[in-house]
């Protein structure tokens, strides 16, 4: 069949003017098109340009997706815990003085901005005050990207920032994260947490970052780079625990210290006792039944509540939201029962604190490892019912403890005595072993090192108990004499001015054994000398005369007390051969290696000062047996 054709005179090419823009077809503001070129161009990006397009695109979300999961970007959005609370002491103490802190890292809004960048932000406290919690909120806030670097993951041997030295897989990735986000560079807070756990050295990079100049060397990808931070949205926090009684001490570098803004969450700062005391019930709040529905209420609901479970009287018409009567009786119970707890814990955290800041040489009672931390409060505001007694309260408080005292393994007892003490509930046989428990204590620690050499722990004793000696003369010394004291207790005078230059014999005898024993341990001699001059200091003290007190006449009225100062001194001389002699017979015992005369001849001593003992004990009996 022939198809007929109809001629028409249309224009198949058409010249457009005054165009703007840069594709390759458009010159000097003019583009041609042309029916055959345009359909034939058109046909060739249907089959080629479009289908290329979306591979690319395809590919490129594939690449996305698959650097995504190897970078874990996810995990770097901070979500704070559902359990955070803002509370009163976040709110005028902590927001306030690191919210100051970023501004000087990272700038604040205005005309107050700084241009002199610099700065770091330190936390320390014991675990469980929610460092990491609170960092984690501060960032999500901000907008910023949460990296946390996990120090114990690290450990001690990572000492360069470089993944490829890194230890162990685990140590290399937290790497990776830190030198990610040096390369991000901005809307970032890097955050170090348990630096306890890494070495000074590693810390030591961060130094220049926490400087004006704002710089630090890094390592992206294999390719070594120095990252300048300066005008750029990225602060860095570290967090610790300086208190840490297990692995290595805690240690920062002294310049990194001096340029960071440095805060205790676990310790009271001053005048915000009653804050740092309240934010162990705000943080309660979620973790009990009863009071969780306060956590999502007007946070001034809170504080009315513990002011009318306080006693205080606070009117209905004050509380934003409608309270009934069953419920607020219930409240009040629970908030009534947190406060002995929260007392506990106040005193607990203190000792703590003070126990693990305290060097081990200084200490007279075993360290203190219990701990009364945020944590601690959840865990047992969680089991307290309105229902509960005093007594259910205290014993599982008690049982709480007796929990957390399982990891101390050998110094659980110790640590449940002391804890005793805190709440003021020991028992006569408790105060008893724990009497026991610290004078044991203080022998070991008058022993010194175990692995000392023998002499020298002879002669860390003889200076002990020449100390010991003269606290004796002093308080022998402001006994009253005779001529100054009535004739009605005259007969017991003796005693004093008998015992006092006997014992100041005593001193300068152990002063001469002390210094011999000294220039035997420089010369290394042997014992034979040390031998000679024990015995010497035995026989000094053999010749002590016993005391004895004359009877009174018929008509002489005799008052039934020693003059004074006397049972101090008797108290003295029975802490002296407790605390030095006996210690330094049980060091013989263990150390074999040491000649078996110088062990007698020390038992010897032991011996002549058990006497003394046994003489001052007549004399308290004496003292009993007169009557006024």
């Amino acid at each position: 069949m022939k198809l007929s054709r109809i001629t028409n005179a249309a224009s198949t090419q058409q010249t457009l003017e005054n165009l703007l823009g840069q594709h390759r077809k458009i010159k000097q503001r003019s583009l041609s098109l042309q029916l055959d070129s345009f359909l034939q161009d058109l046909r060739q990006y249907h089959q080629e340009t479009v289908p290329a397009f979306q591979a690319y695109r395809q590919l490129r979300q594939q690449i996305i997706t698959q650097e995504r999961q190897a970078l874990r970007l996810e995990s770097f959005k901070p979500v704070p815990l559902s359990s955070f609370v803002r509370n009163r002491l976040i709110n005028e103490v902590y927001l306030p003085i690191i919210g100051d802190n970023f501004a000087k890292q990272m700038g604040a809004a205005g005309d107050s901005k700084r241009t002199d960048l610099m700065g770091m932000l330190l936390l320390i406290s014991p675990p469980g005050y929610g460092k990491t919690t609170l960092m984690e909120y501060l960032a999500q806030r901000l907008g910023l990207i949460f990296m946390k670097i996990n120090c114990p993951t690290l450990g001690h041997s990572v000492v360069s920032i470089d993944p490829q030295e890194a230890p162990n897989a685990t140590a290399r990735q937290e790497l990776e994260k830190l030198n990610l986000a040096l390369e991000m560079g901005n809307n970032v807070m890097l955050y170090l947490d348990d630096i306890q756990h890494s070495n000074p050295e590693f810390l030591q990079k961060f130094i220049s970052m926490a400087d004006a100049q704002r710089k630090i060397e890094g390592v992206w990808r294999g390719q070594p780079k120095t990252y300048d931070l300066r005008g750029k949205r990225f602060c860095i926090a570290m967090a610790g625990n300086p208190y840490t009684e297990s692995g290595e001490t805690f240690k920062i570098p002294d310049m990194l210290a001096n340029r960071a803004d440095i805060y205790n969450l676990g310790d009271v700062l001053s005048g915000r006792e009653q804050a740092f005391a309240l934010s162990y019930l705000e943080n309660a709040l979620t973790s009990n039944q009863v009071l969780a529905p306060l956590a999502n209420r007007d946070p001034e609901d809170v504080y009315r509540l513990i002011r009318l479970a306080q006693g205080e009287e606070v009117p209905g018409s004050e509380f934003s939201h409608a309270y009934g009567a069953t419920e607020l009786n219930e409240i009040l119970a629970v908030l009534r029962k947190l406060f002995r707890v929260q007392e506990v814990l106040l005193k607990v955290n203190q000792q703590y604190i003070a126990s693990a800041a305290q060097a081990n040489e200084y200490r007279t009672e075993p360290p203190f490892k219990l701990q009364g931390s945020y944590r601690n409060m959840n865990k047992l505001a969680e089991k307290v019912v309105a229902v509960m007694n005093e007594e259910e309260l205290e014993n599982l408080i008690t049982d709480h403890y007796q929990g957390e005292a399982q990891t101390l393994t050998s110094g659980a007892e110790e640590n449940l005595l002391k804890l005793a003490e805190l709440r003021g509930i020991m028992s006569s046989a408790e105060k008893q072993r724990w009497q026991t428990i610290k004078n044991q204590f203080n022998r070991r620690q008058s022993l010194g090192d175990p692995d000392q050499d023998p002499t020298q722990q002879v002669i860390n004793q003889l200076s002990l108990l020449g100390d010991q000696l003269k606290q004796i003369n002093q308080t022998l010394s402001t006994t009253p004499t005779a001529d100054s004291i009535d004739s009605t207790s005259q007969a017991e005078i003796p005693a004093a001015e008998i015992l006092q230059p006997a014992l100041e014999g005593v001193t300068k005898q152990l002063a001469g054994i002390q210094k011999a024993l000294q220039q035997a341990t420089q010369k290394s001699s042997g014992t034979q000398d040390t031998v000679a001059l024990l015995k010497h200091f035995s026989q000094a003290l053999k010749d002590f005369k016993p005391v004895t007190l004359s009877q009174p006449e018929p008509n002489v009225q005799v008052v039934n007390q020693l003059p004074a100062g006397m049972d101090t001194a008797v108290q003295q001389l029975v802490a002296m051969i407790d605390e030095t002699l006996l210690p330094i017979v049980h060091s013989f015992e263990r150390k074999s290696r040491m000649d078996l005369v110088l062990w007698n001849r020390l038992k010897e001593v032991s011996e002549t000062l058990k006497e003394v003992q046994g003489m001052s004990a007549k004399l308290l009996k004496r003292r009993s047996n007169y009557t006024p």
